[in-house]
């Protein structure tokens, strides 16, 4: 069996000299993290939320972790407050785009130059969704970009961050705050992201309604939108849409014609 790599020592490590069968929570720290480094004999990053990012976000846990979860559940990890997280276990939550779904086309506005420079899926994956007004078109509202990659603190959370925030107007007037997750075609979108953005609504922006948004490139190419809402103390998909952009002259006049008779 191949040698775990040093985040997955350091992560196992921590977790299995706490857990015992039948917990569904352990509380660590940042300095155990270096503890167990050291322990270890491990060279730790420069950056040493690198290791609680890669688990929270893109990596899956060893298998000595995931094998203690309950069938249908996972283990993941909360921030908790400034350098304090905890594993929790949780039902077993997968957010990506549905098989089958029918495309919007939109006519593509990205300014080639944008297109020819952009450094990586996420920072083009902005990019377009910006350029071509797909919150906008998703949410129904005057939307407006506010901020590019918000790290902020929030109340029992800690430091938090999302890829970028926009406000809103609704037709009556009323205020919206929407934070967007940005994910490429491999990423993992997981619940502790969208908790967050809730939690960055509900802390920075509290008379503001707010409505957490994730864009995602599908392996296609195409760009897939989720909104999520709470309901029973999860976290669910509410509206998801799948857009193509596209040149001007590949918007036929029939596609047009069952836009216009879609249900909303």
């Amino acid at each position: 069996m191949a040698k775990q790599n040093r985040y997955a020592q350091i992560i196992e490590a921590i977790f299995l000299a706490a857990f015992n069968p039948g917990i569904t929570e352990i509380d660590f720290t940042r300095e155990e993290i270096s503890a167990t480094a050291d322990r270890l004999n491990i060279k730790l990053p420069k950056n040493l939320g690198d290791i609680l990012y890669s688990f929270r976000y893109r990596n899956a846990f060893p298998e000595s972790i995931a094998q203690t979860a309950h069938e249908g559940f996972e283990w993941i990890i909360r921030p908790t407050g400034r350098g304090m997280y905890k594993f929790v276990m949780i039902k077993q939550t997968f957010f990506g785009p549905s098989e089958h779904f029918a495309i919007t086309k939109i006519p593509d506005a990205t300014p080639g130059i944008i297109s020819r420079y952009a450094m990586s899926d996420e920072q083009a994956l902005l990019a377009k969704v910006r350029y071509n007004r797909l919150i906008d078109i998703f949410t129904g509202l005057a939307c407006y970009s506010l901020q590019n990659h918000l790290r902020t603190t929030v109340p029992g959370m800690g430091q938090v961050e999302t890829d970028e925030v926009y406000v809103g107007i609704d037709k009556r007037g009323a205020h919206y705050v929407i934070p967007v997750q940005a994910k490429g075609k491999t990423d993992k979108l997981g619940v502790v992201q969208i908790e967050q953005d809730f939690a960055i609504g509900t802390s920075k922006f509290p008379g503001l309604i707010c409505k957490p948004i994730a864009a995602q490139f599908m392996v296609n190419g195409d760009i897939a939108l989720f909104e999520f809402e709470k309901s029973d103390g999860s976290i669910v998909i509410s509206s998801e849409k799948h857009y193509r952009l596209v040149g001007a002259d590949e918007l036929t006049i029939e596609e047009l014609e069952i836009y216009q008779i879609r249900n909303i």
